[in-house]
């Protein structure tokens, strides 16, 4: 292989999204910042490179599903192990077209989706993330990391200057400040039993950094990392749950968090 890649040597790299796409799950050299055990790992190609013990870590977010998304396993999650989820949806509404046997119509109908649903009573079933594309403020033009959030740390109110990641994100906005310009300080929340992120303003990104973050925005990279892609082995149909009945729920839609005044946002960037 090594021998016909030398051929076409000297061509530009990167991926394009029908490449990507076609390509699946075959592609390596996928990049994440993991949040596993209260610590942010890098994981290449599914291997930790290096490990942050720091409660902080500060990143610029370059690109965002517009919705977060849903998985639903029928196994118990095992650390190491590959299982495909039994349903699954990219915008969290309904569960998307190539799911053999979708459990309910509509997300919101879906007993797995329901609070408490969880193991042990806790949670819902069907568990909810949201995904991200960032970069390191030290390193704009450098790897884009995949993030994905779980409903813990996307969803909430707002502690002492600092927020959950949707409410942060409208924060941001009420005061018309797009996430790409910000850098951005996520921390764990040290109250919380399992690991949750907090997201405030860091500072306000250099102007010498933004063109590499326009760049990076339109990345394949980018791209893909906020992608919903889900591991399908050859008993994915065999896995796939049986049809309960649909369950109604009303859902009140999260109001937008109360917008902090912008200067003193700025105020709070510039303290040293």
């Amino acid at each position: 292989m090594s021998n016909e890649l030398a051929i076409i040597s000297g061509i530009e790299l990167g991926l394009d999204e029908d490449t990507l796409a076609v390509a699946g799950n075959a592609v390596k050299g996928n990049k994440r910042i993991s949040i596993e055990g209260r610590v942010f790992r890098k994981i290449v190609s599914g291997k930790e490179q290096s490990v942050n013990t720091e409660n902080s870590m500060q990143v610029v977010f370059v690109k965002m599903a517009h919705d977060p998304s849903r998985t639903f396993y029928n196994s118990t999650y095992k650390k190491g192990v590959k299982i495909s989820p039994a349903c699954w949806s990219t915008d969290s509404k309904t569960p998307d077209a190539d799911v053999a046997a979708p459990p309910a119509a509509s997300c919101q109908e879906c007993p797995n989706s329901v609070k408490g649903s969880g193991q042990g009573g806790q949670g819902s079933a069907c568990r909810l993330s949201w995904r991200t594309a960032v970069v390191l403020p030290n390193d704009p033009d450098g790897d884009v990391y995949q993030l994905v959030l779980p409903a813990t740390s996307a969803f909430g109110k707002e502690e002492n200057g600092r927020w959950p990641f949707r409410p942060y994100i409208q924060m941001l906005a009420n005061n018309n400040i797009s996430a790409g310009r910000v850098v951005t300080k996520m921390e764990f929340d040290i109250n919380s039993p399992v690991p949750r992120l907090l997201f405030s303003p860091s500072a306000a990104v250099p102007p010498d950094m933004r063109d590499s973050i326009t760049r990076q925005t339109k990345s394949a990279a980018a791209e893909n990392a906020v992608k919903l892609t889900v591991y399908k082995s050859d008993n994915a149909e065999d896995d796939a749950p049986a049809q309960p009945e649909p369950v109604k729920r009303e859902t009140a839609k999260p109001a937008m968090e109360k917008a902090e005044d912008a200067s003193e946002v700025i105020k709070k960037w510039t303290k040293k």
